[in-house]
């Protein structure tokens, strides 16, 4: 087994590769606004410190959010394109199950919250680093405060949001690493992974106007 994980539902352009029993190369920068830019010499970089080249990968793992529209695709339709490419499948995980994992809370419940911006958060409970409960929602933190009280929180979403968080901690945003060793406990228990497709819970911020202005003379 070798799987190729990445994930860009966060800030962090984060790529991991897993040789079935542990990590043996990682790579994670935060840019919000370069997805597009980093992720590619990231997957470049991580091939080069393991000493493998691409054709050795035997699966994707990809983080499937939910994230904002535009950075959630670019890992997405990668993942999608070097599976194509390869030959290999194409596994889905979900965002915030990366953090928790990453969190290592054996016992629960606790609170994972990442970034949705617009003053939201992307959010769901667990039972422990590996058992979600429910989620993932998008909410504002004060429509949610009563939910989450008293509970430990990780994410930058926690982070943001004392006021609604004050046990929040770190991993602040999700690392490939984990996501790749979470896919990797779970497809050697016999477990399906989900499809990686996209969980955006919201649309766009970029809409379609709704009544066209008319420029063109009568």
């Amino acid at each position: 087994m070798l799987l190729l994980a990445l994930d860009t539902a966060t800030p962090a352009v984060t790529v991991a590769l897993h040789d079935g029993t542990d990590v043996i190369a990682s790579s994670s920068q935060v840019d919000a606004r370069r997805h597009g830019e980093l992720l590619l010499p990231a997957v470049d970089r991580v091939l080069a410190e393991a000493g493998l080249k691409l054709e050795a990968v035997t699966g994707i793992v990809v983080g499937t959010g939910p994230g904002p529209y535009t950075g959630l695709r670019v890992g997405l339709m990668t993942a999608d394109t070097f599976g194509l490419a390869l030959g290999v499948p194409v596994h889905g995980l979900c965002t915030l199950d990366g953090l928790a994992y990453a969190a290592d809370i054996e016992k629960g419940p606790f609170v994972v919250a990442t970034d949705a911006r617009r003053k939201e958060v992307y959010w769901a409970t667990y039972a422990d680093s590996r058992t979600r409960l429910t989620g993932p929602a998008v909410d504002r933190p004060a429509d949610i405060a009563e939910r989450v009280a008293g509970l430990p929180a990780v994410g930058a979403g926690a982070l943001f949001y004392p006021d609604t968080f004050p046990r929040a901690h770190e991993p602040e945003h999700v690392s490939a690493a984990s996501l790749a060793s979470l896919a990797a406990e779970k497809l050697a228990a016999g477990e399906e992974l989900t499809a990686p497709r996209p969980l955006y819970l919201r649309r766009p911020d970029a809409q379609v106007p709704k009544n066209y202005k008319v420029v063109t003379p009568k």
